[in-house]
């Protein structure tokens, strides 16, 4: 957050009480409710760099100023139609309250972990920074000296500025006094472009250290992870229910579809309608040694150390939502199976959960003395088949480079590198159980695992942070930019008499400062 002196039309009296001490490059104000630190050693190294490519410059920054009018207007709209959604869905009316136009995913991608904590204080700083930056060099390119720079805590909110001389500004052109004004949201804008740009080229960055795209690598299991005790730091991820997986983004995505199709295959009743998409091909042999049970309602007979498991027709699943539907079902019901699930991991893959399947029309690809089984899911829980390699094992270290290509053998795969493991549960209690990164080092250096992920969340952070502070000094709110540049875009109406722009200045701030409150209060209620 930002507090602007030196406006045009006010005076430079600071509206502090202060003690102030002045040494050469640093002076500080105390005060009950506020303290500030100065600096002035950056003074005339910044001045000198705007005065000598001023000419750059207020190009420049002349860019800046459509872009912030344009960002104060869409910033406005952007509140009175959050504070509409916010009435309409108190007076019930949900149709516009629950569209999908919303600031909310940007508000609630904010995790309060003490490593996000962080990430937040490092993007807040470079953020600033930048912004500040913004207005120094706009005003040395006008040849008006800054005054200082000042970061400070006012009660219990932070913040920074840089003041500049009143009478200086009083003097400049409504052009030259915008350029000025615009040039920090100018430059959050610009370093949120540049955040993006690293995001992009991060992966060609990296690539003579790590490895991009191939397979996420596992970072850390909290204690709590349901999947704590099964995978550890570097294990390699492979694929979900036979879906090969290549990145951490698609590991979300992969549990999202699964929990999607898990949802789907419920009805309003709650009452199980389906079966998992993955199955395996059992040897008949198997299932006369197995137990023969119904499947009544949504609960099975099996021992606790067995799984239910129902046989799978040969036809697509997609083509069963008409009458031959009830048959399909009816026939799972009939033929439901007890099995352990170690023994049927190690059997060969059917059914439309399967990649050879989804490559081969819709055959089972079981033989004559297999049947295509899966396992029966019951509200809420879902069975997920996680293949994995640990490449710290004997029997992976030798041939860890085998589970990396795809036209390797997947049968030397499984039998040299991969594991496979089985979740049963809510599937998208796995989304954040384990902390994944789409890199893999090349060499084995401990370190070196989380940088390329340390370096992407500050970038993802930093990006977030400093679109939030151009959105905030975007609003005409009293102290902060917004209120600077309506008055300077005020002065350039001449339709309007001076009488007039004080008070439509003051209810424009008046009227954004109160419904910007607001707002902050809705999202903190939300958050708490």
């Amino acid at each position: 957050m930002e507090w602007r002196r030196g406006r045009r039309g006010r005076s430079n009296q600071t509206f502090l009480p202060q003690r102030t001490t002045t040494p050469t490059h640093f002076s500080g104000t105390v005060s009950c409710w506020y303290c500030d630190l100065k600096f002035l050693a950056l003074n005339e190294p910044l001045f000198r760099f705007g005065r000598r490519h001023s000419r750059y410059l207020r190009v420049w920054f002349a860019m800046g100023i459509g872009f912030s009018l344009a960002a104060i207007v869409g910033s406005t709209v952007i509140l009175l139609w959050e504070l509409a959604r916010a009435l309409l869905a108190y007076t019930g009316n949900a149709q516009l309250g629950n569209t999908s136009f919303s600031l909310s995913p940007l508000i609630s991608g904010l995790n309060m972990s003490l490593p996000s904590i962080g990430y937040v204080c490092i993007s807040s700083v470079i953020s600033v920074f930048v912004h500040e930056l913004g207005h120094a060099l706009a005003a040395a390119s006008e040849g008006i000296p800054m005054e200082y720079v000042a970061v400070f805590l006012a009660v219990s909110f932070p913040g920074a500025l840089v003041a500049f001389n009143h009478a200086s500004l009083e003097a400049l052109p409504g052009a030259a006094a915008l350029r000025i004004y615009c040039a920090g949201i100018w430059h959050n804008a610009v370093f949120c472009a540049v955040c993006t740009l690293a995001l992009f080229l991060l992966p060609f960055i990296f690539s003579p250290f790590y490895i991009h795209g191939e397979s996420p690598m596992v970072l850390d299991v909290p204690p709590m992870s349901p999947l704590s005790g099964y995978l550890s730091p570097r294990d390699i991820i492979y694929s979900l229910d036979g879906i090969r997986i290549h990145t951490a983004q698609a590991w979300m995505e992969m549990i999202a579809l699964l929990t999607k199709q898990n949802i789907k295959e419920l009805d309003s009743s709650g009452e199980f309608r389906g079966k998992s998409r993955i199955g395996y091909c059992v040897p008949h042999s198997l299932i006369e040694e197995s137990t023969n049970i119904q499947l009544n309602g949504n609960q099975t007979t099996c021992p606790k150390e067995l799984i239910a498991f129902a046989s799978m027709s040969c036809l697509d699943p997609s083509k069963s939502e008409d009458g031959s539907s009830g048959n399909s079902y009816q026939n799972m019901r009939e033929t439901v199976q007890c099995f352990n699930a170690k023994d049927i991991l190690t059997l060969k893959r059917c059914g439309y959960g399967s990649a050879k399947a989804t490559r081969r029309s819709n055959r089972c690809l079981c033989s004559e003395a297999e049947s295509c089984f899966s396992p029966v899911e019951h509200p809420g829980l879902a069975w997920v088949e996680i293949t994995y390699s640990r490449p710290s094992s004997p029997e992976c270290q030798n041939h860890q480079k085998s589970i990396l290509p795809d036209n390797t053998n997947p049968n030397i795969r499984e039998r040299r590198c991969l594991q496979s493991l089985v979740f049963i549960g809510e599937v998208i209690s796995m989304a954040h159980s384990v902390h994944l990164t789409s890199y893999q080092p090349r060499w084995s250096i401990d370190f070196a695992a989380d940088l390329p992920n340390l370096i992407e969340k500050l970038l993802t952070c930093a990006f977030h942070v400093s679109m939030i502070l151009a959105l905030l000094n975007s609003l005409p709110v009293f102290f902060l930019d917004g209120e600077s540049i309506l008055e300077g875009t005020l002065h350039h109406l001449n339709f309007l008499s001076q009488r007039k722009k004080g008070p439509i200045l003051q209810c424009c701030l008046l009227a954004g400062t109160v419904f910007s409150i607001t707002f902050v209060l809705r999202i903190l209620l939300v958050m708490l």
